[in-house]
């Protein structure tokens, strides 16, 4: 319904952000992260998710696509809720988000608020699974590694590679952010990161 708002921050509390779009204000549940990017009485654009459910209907938005991405790809997780998503997404940015699902970091999952090693271990094993069956959250049909199905990844190259495609990049547009870079002399973490930037910049 929702795709994105466009509008005035007029209230902001934790896990909460209120966007003045025309004169309505729009709740938008939400995470540290993106309200790290928002500022009362400036203007904030924020990707949204609404969730329409017997007990009630809840918006929730994030301030880049790449969050609402893995938002949509946690709340998918069989335990994991709304809330429990927003506090995973809110102990680190998507970039390490996505590093920590590729590389198995359960220790980084449960830094986030009420997040206990099971839970850790279901996003893991079920974020894998989806990547390895060469499917991404961008909905757009691009299949990790062009093949429609993926080996669950071995180097700095692949790994990097599966971690933005979690993000919801298109092969090709990983492919191209990734060319030129040091991919020897630097970290996994780096590598992604100078990746990234590049597609920010496009």
């Amino acid at each position: 319904m929702f795709y994105y708002l466009n509008g005035t921050v007029a209230h902001i509390e934790p896990y909460l952000a209120v966007i003045d779009c025309g004169g309505v204000g729009y709740a938008c549940r939400t995470t540290s992260y993106t309200l790290s990017a928002l500022k009362k009485g400036d203007k904030g654009k924020l990707f949204t998710h609404l969730s329409v459910k017997e007990d009630g209907v809840d918006l929730f938005g994030f301030a880049t696509q790449e969050e609402l991405n893995l938002f949509q790809l946690l709340i998918g997780v069989s335990g994991v809720g709304p809330k429990a998503a927003l506090s995973i997404l809110s102990a680190s940015t998507p970039a390490n988000l996505a590093l920590s699902i590729i590389t198995g970091d359960e220790k980084a999952l449960t830094c986030a608020q009420g997040i206990g090693k099971k839970i850790a271990q279901r996003v893991i094993l079920e974020l894998k699974d989806k990547l390895a069956k060469g499917q991404t959250i961008s909905g757009a049909g691009e299949s990790y590694g062009g093949t429609g199905v993926t080996v669950i990844p071995e180097n700095k190259l692949s790994e990097a590679s599966a971690a933005l495609a979690v993000l919801g990049y298109s092969q090709g547009e990983i492919n191209l952010a990734l060319k030129g870079i040091d991919l020897d002399s630097l970290t996994l973490e780096e590598i992604i990161k100078a990746a990234l930037k590049k597609m920010m910049k496009g």
